[in-house]
């Protein structure tokens, strides 16, 4: 084989990119540091990134990273958690307003003080929902170099930042938690059971083009079947620890494109418009644990203006309630697919050459 073929400079690249995710979730994690693992891959694959290093992560090994992810968020599901639904309606609606009113917000934000037109301001406002809002800029002509930029620092922030500052008040406890099942003498065939089942119900919900299909599918499996009691196995805890480390290094290696001197030049809009979108999430998540028995941490993480996968993952790493986060950024996710996609074409409409802010 060649030494220059695109299959092993595939190979040499991802090996690259996951030994120093690897490095980097295992020092934070030595370090104590909340949600060690994802974040400390994240930011040691993005300053690799930032240095000019080919990280890379094929689309297979994401996609059954996200597969066995939803596999690890529902083996946390018991019977006990699935009784919280007849409360959550309220919750569920304040979220889906506050995703409204944090997208109005951002987007004046962009527009006003740095001057973005109206298709990259709605792109740049979008709460999560990357794939789809880096998709329609493509499509429809935005300035998809500065929305990228936006989303992965707004990512990156929440990322890193809501670890430490759920962690700085007490309000979670730092660390992997162990899954059910994982320390004892678990059921291959019960885990082969979890695994095929649940692996069924992702490719299914990706096919169905559902939001987030191979991780919501592949967790709705394992949630059905663990909240149900049918099943108490659970994956390895170094399936668990291999499958967050490889999702902070997806993240991470989104910053491969772009220069510190195009950083630079947008890192006041991304600040900026993440400070005000978190404002927004923040008020809207208070009124919630106001008036409901919530705690505080699984509101703030159900209310961040994430990516419903690494916002999921979150809830995994600092043992939150996976259903409660879950069922809200479906929620938020849903509400923003339908707002921007439809708002985004009408703009188009009555504005076809947007300005390129850059």
């Amino acid at each position: 084989m060649p030494l220059a073929s695109p299959a092993l400079l595939t190979i040499v690249r991802t090996a690259e990119t996951l030994l120093i995710a690897l490095a980097g979730g295992a020092a934070f994690t030595l370090l104590g540091l909340p949600a060690g693992l994802i974040s400390g891959a994240l930011l040691a694959v993005a300053a690799a990134a930032l240095m000019r290093r080919p990280m890379r992560v094929p689309w297979p090994l994401a996609r059954i990273c996200y597969v066995v992810i939803g596999i690890l968020l529902g083996t946390i599901v018991t019977p006990e958690t699935l009784k919280g639904f007849t409360a959550w309606p309220a919750s569920i609606a304040l979220l889906m307003v506050g995703a409204i009113a944090m997208m109005a917000a951002t987007m004046t934000y962009l527009r006003v003080v740095h001057g973005w037109d109206k298709l990259s301001a709605l792109m740049g406002a979008s709460p999560g929902s990357m794939a789809q809002v880096i998709a329609l800029s493509s499509e429809l002509g935005a300035n998809l170099r500065a929305i990228a930029i936006v989303h992965v620092m707004r990512m990156l922030l929440l990322t890193v930042g809501i670890p430490g500052g759920l962690a700085l008040f007490g309000l979670v406890a730092p660390g992997m938690p162990l899954a059910r099942g994982a320390a004892g003498n678990t059921s291959l065939a019960e885990l082969a059971i979890v695994v095929v089942i649940s692996s069924a119900a992702a490719v299914l919900m990706w096919r169905l083009r559902f939001p987030g299909g191979l991780l919501f599918g592949s967790m709705a499996a394992s949630a059905v079947l663990h909240g149900t009691g049918l099943v108490h196995a659970a994956l390895p805890w170094w399936v668990a620890a291999a499958s967050v480390i490889v999702l902070g290094a997806v993240v991470g290696a989104r910053f491969a494109d772009a220069t510190p001197r195009i950083i630079f030049a947008n890192l006041g809009a991304a600040l900026g418009s993440f400070a005000v979108s978190l404002a927004v999430a923040l008020v809207f998540a208070a009124i919630v644990a106001y008036f409901f028995p919530f705690p505080f941490a699984n509101v703030a993480v159900a209310f961040a203006p994430g990516a419903q996968d690494t916002m999921m993952v979150l809830a995994l790493a600092l043992h939150l309630d996976p259903v409660y986060v879950g069922a809200h950024h479906i929620a938020r996710f849903l509400v923003v697919t339908f707002t921007v996609a439809i708002a985004a074409r009408r703009i188009v409409r009555e504005n076809p050459a947007p300005r390129q802010t850059q």
